[in-house]
């Protein structure tokens, strides 16, 4: 088959759902890249998220913004902002309509703070902790096209004078007829239940892949596309082939050529390997000798539908992502400390920051020696060490209470057999009856009651 190029959606395809990017994806890119093949991805997302992506995967372009913004790692090759007038009559709208609303800039999203979770931060990444260490692409790509890609006016997102390529608002699907019907000059998709993204007509996905073939001599029947949402019905329609995922939406799958595995069963790796572009076996699973591990090893198995087998390194991206899981628990434990006392804790977070800015400034004085698999496993063991010495500073078993986090973890699925995540954040979601059967802090409690009573008789005899 004449495949010249393949273009990936993100969120529920090139993503698993707890937005790592699947192991046998990444070898199914390698393999198709030694046969000359082009990878793009295409997406709602705006730039700022998909810049570091190409670095990560060695992708050759990106259709962003449903079309908006395409690029590649040295040059910009389309951007259409929205008209001023268009922007204001959205913005009065939202308005009237009480709805949120972002718009997504060159740089990230401004405006909602659920539309625009997950840019702010990998905006940030990209000025500012992009390791040294990163190769070839990244690094040019700054020269060459990073001050269209992240402005340098830290003030600029609110110069109304900024370029914006999307505009995204909170609504549910039965609004959309309505938008819709407000805004004729404009293409109202979404990739969630929860949010429109709203473009030029004429624009859209597919109109980014034409751009892209007519550059790189490839045409739109020698395409292959995975998609899993509304705003992935043009592109999947209008390539050689499209390519639902198992975890797509029904009518999405309707209108594909072929329907793959979800995004948590190697749906990209099994749907090449179908069409022969790719070998794909799948790996046996190891058992760990630490009791505990096997136990997070079974969550993950049972919400990723996989786990990883051979040992890698986290990519800067997913690094990010799962450096943000734990600060997140770290916040959380000095929330706990400051006992709702809110100048407390706001003094605490503000020595937290500057404890970041102490470990920023003594790690860039390191001399990075070691791999990157050696350095990040030696960060996580010396962070379980850590905490495992606080657990022994407080006196604390993990033992049992370890187990009931465990079950509290593993009742996060739903009556039709499966874990749902949240569209936007991708994080687990919870059963409408989880606090009522599994939620652990009423028998974390019991279980340190239980201990201090033990620990106090013993000090009595």
């Amino acid at each position: 088959m004449d495949i010249k190029a393949v273009f990936f959606d993100l969120d529920g395809t090139l993503f698993t759902s707890t937005r790592g990017v699947a192991s046998s994806t990444r070898k199914a890119i390698q393999e198709l890249r030694k046969k000359g093949i082009f990878i793009g991805i295409a997406t709602g997302r705006g730039p700022a998220f998909a810049m570091p992506l190409l670095e990560d995967l060695d992708l050759d372009f990106a259709v962003t913004y449903n079309g908006q913004y395409i690029f590649t790692p040295k040059e910009v090759i389309f951007d259409n902002p929205l008209e001023r007038k268009t922007l204001k009559k959205l913005m009065t709208y939202a308005t009237q309509n009480h709805s949120d609303i972002s718009l997504g800039t060159a740089h990230g999203v401004n405006g909602s703070g659920l539309l625009k979770f997950g840019e702010t931060r990998i905006a940030g990444f990209l000025s500012g902790l992009l390791p040294s260490s990163t190769s070839g692409v990244a690094r040019n790509s700054f020269k060459h096209i990073v001050r269209r890609v992240l402005p340098q006016n830290e003030d600029l997102a609110d110069d109304e004078e900024e370029a914006v390529y999307q505009a995204m608002m909170v609504a549910t699907k039965d609004e959309t007829s309505r938008i819709q019907k407000a805004f004729p000059e404009l293409l109202v998709t979404r990739s969630n239940p929860y949010s429109v993204d709203l473009i030029p007509q004429g624009i859209g996905k597919l109109p980014g892949i034409r751009r892209l073939g007519e550059k790189f001599n490839f045409e739109l029947n020698q395409v292959m596309c995975f998609g899993d949402s509304e705003n992935d019905v043009s592109m999947l329609t209008g390539v050689g082939y499209g390519i639902a995922m198992g975890n797509a939406d029904s009518e999405i799958q309707k209108i594909a050529t072929y329907i793959t595995d979800t995004n948590n069963q190697d749906g990209i790796a099994k749907a090449l390997a179908y069409y022969g572009l790719i070998s794909y076996s799948a790996e046996k699973d190891f058992t760990s000798k630490d009791p505990n591990f096997n136990k997070v090893k079974e969550f993950h198995r049972l919400m990723d539908g996989k786990t990883q087998e051979i040992p890698r390194a986290f990519p800067p991206l997913e690094a990010s992502f799962r450096a943000g899981f734990k600060v997140e628990e770290i916040v959380e434990f000095l929330y706990a400390s400051a006992q709702g006392d809110k100048e407390r804790f706001s003094k605490q977070v503000e020595s937290l920051h500057l404890d970041i800015e102490k470990a920023v400034k003594k790690v860039e004085r390191k001399a990075h020696k070691e791999d990157m698999l050696t350095g990040e496993v030696d960060a996580l063991v010396d962070l379980l060490y850590f905490t495992y010495g606080s657990l022994v500073l407080a006196g604390v078993d993990p033992y049992e209470i370890f187990n009931t986090v465990h079950r509290a973890n593993m009742g996060k699925i739903f009556p039709d057999g499966r874990p749902h995540f949240d569209p936007v954040t991708h994080k687990v979601l919870k059963p409408d009856d989880w606090e009522e059967k599994y939620a652990p802090e009423e028998r974390i409690k019991k279980e340190l009651e239980r201990q201090q009573r033990v620990a106090l008789k013993k000090q009595t005899k």
